[in-house]
């Protein structure tokens, strides 16, 4: 599972959002970014997860940080759950896994006693100079902008 850790440069990924557009670490130099991996669009959790950064928007912004939410849904689905919702940031479509798996995201979960490989919901704060400032994995779904803005 996530082997990265604090301190480690983070990967240069490459992909593509809800409107086919691209996306790649290198276009975040200078700003603080979130890439937040979630399972599936349009669940309860991931949806309590992605409003509750959708609410606070604003003071991510304020504190020069720009976000990016990854899952392994089709572009079509991913643009559904940013116009249902009003997203203010991408969602990148990763059906291939190539940045789910680049970050380490993908393996066993289990589920109501079944076991099936799966994302696993974790956030990746990562620094101005593309270097992985804090890794949370028990991410709180309706309070995860206060765990990233202390």
């Amino acid at each position: 599972m996530t082997t990265l850790k604090k301190g480690d440069q983070a990967p240069n990924f490459f992909g593509v959002d809800q409107d086919g557009k691209p996306h790649q670490l290198e276009d975040y130099k200078g700003k603080k970014l979130v890439v937040f991996f979630y399972p599936k669009a349009n669940t309860p959790g991931c949806t309590a997860e992605a409003c509750d950064l959708r609410d606070n928007f604003e003071r991510f912004q304020a504190n020069n940080y720009a976000l990016l939410g990854v899952s392994a849904d089709s572009v079509k689905a991913q643009a559904k759950f940013k116009d249902k919702y009003e997203f203010p940031f991408p969602l990148l479509a990763d059906e291939e896994k190539e940045v789910i798996n680049a970050f380490g995201v993908w393996g066993p979960k289990k589920f109501m006693g079944r076991e099936y490989d799966g994302i696993h919901r974790t956030t990746f704060v990562i620094d101005e100079n593309g270097i992985i400032d804090e890794v949370i994995e028990n991410v709180k779904t309706k309070e995860h902008a206060a765990q990233i803005l202390k």
